[in-house]
């Protein structure tokens, strides 16, 4: 797997996150092939990848109450 520079990356909080900085996390759009995800306390800190397709499976799996939250 190849290492992607994610220095100029433009992040956005999930709609979920609350005032009170709880757990969150942040992506990223600015990637055609993959969505970068990190813990939006610990910017710093790791970030994974997901491939764009599985990310949206993920996201649409959620919002149909398939996957628990």
């Amino acid at each position: 797997m190849r290492s992607i520079d994610l220095s100029a990356a433009t992040w956005r909080k999930s709609s979920h996150s609350n005032q009170d900085g709880g757990a969150c996390i942040e992506i990223s759009d600015d990637f055609a092939e993959v969505v970068p995800v990190r813990d939006s306390k610990h910017r710093s800190g790791p970030t994974l990848t997901f491939a764009t397709d599985g990310w949206s499976s993920f996201v649409s799996a959620v919002k149909d109450g398939v996957m628990g939250v």
